[in-house]
């Protein structure tokens, strides 16, 4: 038996690749040191140094320099909460005419909404503010800052289930695998500190909800960016963020060192392989050594005045909570973080519209708002863009039966819905778009998600059709190949 012949017989797939002088592992090598060097503007191995964002961006000034986007996942009913229409109270219980939705895709659970019937909304609205926004009593605080918002009331999806349909938001794409638009704008930009994350998400789910929805790690993910990029998400109790805290019997000295002897290993690796994913583990243990420091600070809340607590509600302290993850949004924008992704599950209301609804607007409705308040308080609204909305809206004919009253519901609605925006550049105290006289189908100033999407990127300062990244040879961006800035919106 040659040893020699026996060894090449067991050598991994892995170290073929790895090793290989020649051919692939040349091949391979190449590409993924051409690309960091021409994303990062780098002319050897990829730096293990903080990551400080694209040579030539922003593109031009930008409005924000940060984002919270107050993502609230099961799609909030538009037509309970913002888009009022009084021809539904006049068809309550009669059929929905087929013109309204002649030729539309619904979910399985519609099917064909033919003879399906209207459904008034279950509180009243009234116009709000200076503006005059209409808004339900079921969000009296948000009805409070209606002069402080921009409400898009044309909101138009493709997607009709609802994994498919955030991820649609959050990366550009329905199938999940693309870079997010936190990953997207952390690549372009960078971070603006270096003692906590650059991309932060932080999830919350109502109390006794039956709302089924999951917190899918690609609605946070890189994609096809280097896995720096991705969010870190913050845990609902103990520390944000595990292994934060040292081993028993390790002093901060001593994990220092430990640090200091992998980071000379991971660096041996990098010269040999230039795997830029060795260079972001590097730069993971190091942020997690600086958020030792960085997070109790973050987390203490007891310098917040009490009056600052108190308008955030009552869940404020409870960590997982909407009203402590906003408080936390806050805190996490003061200190630089570009990018906040706050989500809050339980708003499929396919048969609780007269139960759970009520609970998912006490839950989000004050934290929202204050929010808002604070962020004005401290003169960070004017640079910090706050997004609040779902992945579509629900529709304005009932789902269930107009007997039973305890079980109404309004399935998934792609066609016309509402999100707002305060701060960040964007005009205050209007309503931009419209829908019909239903709330049913959008008939003034569209807004797609590539529209959206491209707003957003616009008020950061990058012009959505040139922040791209080459993958698999074809150059990809977060609004795929569409996308207009909605210029309507801008102050």
């Amino acid at each position: 038996m040659n040893p020699l012949l026996e060894n090449r017989r067991h050598i991994t797939r892995r170290e073929f690749f790895g090793r290989s002088a020649c051919g692939l592992g040349t091949a391979a090598l190449a590409t993924l040191l051409g690309r960091d060097a021409l994303s990062a503007g780098a002319t050897s191995l990829p730096s293990t140094k903080t990551f400080g964002g694209l040579p030539g961006l922003p593109h031009f000034a930008p409005k924000a320099k940060r984002v919270i986007y107050l993502f609230m996942n099961g799609a909030p009913t538009h037509v309970e909460l913002f888009d009022y229409k009084p021809k539904l109270k006049e068809l309550h219980g009669k059929p929905v005419p087929e013109t309204y939705f002649a030729g539309k895709r619904f979910s399985t659970m519609t099917g064909n909404p033919k003879g399906k019937v209207a459904l008034a909304p279950i509180e009243p609205f009234e116009q709000r503010g200076q503006s005059g926004a209409w808004v339900s009593n079921l969000l009296p605080h948000i009805a409070g800052i209606a002069d402080d918002l921009c409400f898009i009331k044309s909101m138009h999806t493709e997607a009709v289930n609802h994994a498919p349909a955030i991820s649609f938001f959050l990366s550009g794409a329905e199938i999940p695998g693309r870079p997010t638009m936190g990953a997207w704008l952390t690549y372009g930009l960078g971070s603006e500190t270096e003692n906590l994350p650059s991309f932060v998400v932080m999830t919350s789910v109502s109390k006794g909800t039956s709302c089924g929805q999951i917190f899918y790690d690609f609605y946070w993910g890189s994609g096809f960016l280097p896995s720096r990029f991705q969010g870190v998400k913050f845990r609902g109790s103990g520390d944000p963020v595990l292994y934060l805290s040292n081993p028993n019997g390790m002093n901060r000295q001593m994990r220092r060192g430990v640090l200091d002897d992998i980071a000379k290993l991971n660096e041996l690796k990098l010269q040999d392989f230039g795997d830029p994913e060795i260079a972001t583990r590097i730069a993971q243990y190091e942020m997690a050594y600086r958020m030792q420091t960085s997070v109790p600070e973050l987390t203490d809340f007891s310098h917040e005045p009490k009056e600052v607590l108190d308008s955030y509600g009552p869940q404020v302290k409870e960590q997982g909570t909407f009203a402590y993850n906003c408080l936390m949004a806050r805190r996490l924008a003061e200190r630089g973080v570009r990018f906040v992704q706050v989500m809050h599950a339980g708003w499929d209301q396919h048969n609780s519209l007269t139960t759970e609804l009520y609970t998912q607007c006490k839950d989000t409705d004050q934290p929202s708002a204050a929010l808002v308040k604070d962020l004005k308080r401290l003169g960070l609204l004017d640079d910090t863009l706050v997004i609040w909305g779902g992945e579509f809206g629900r529709t304005p004919f009932i789902q269930g039966s107009l007997d039973d009253r305890k079980r109404w519901g309004r399935d998934h609605h792609p066609y016309a819905f509402t999100v707002w925006m305060a701060g960040g550049g964007v005009k205050p105290g209007i309503s931009f778009g419209e829908s019909d006289d239903l709330a049913m189908n959008v008939i003034r100033d569209p807004v797609h998600v590539h529209d959206l999407q491209a707003t957003i990127m616009h008020l950061m300062g990058i012009n959505h059709e040139k922040l791209t990244y080459k993958f698999q040879g074809r150059h990809f961006r977060l609004t795929d190949v569409h996308g207009e800035v909605v210029k309507g919106i801008l102050a």
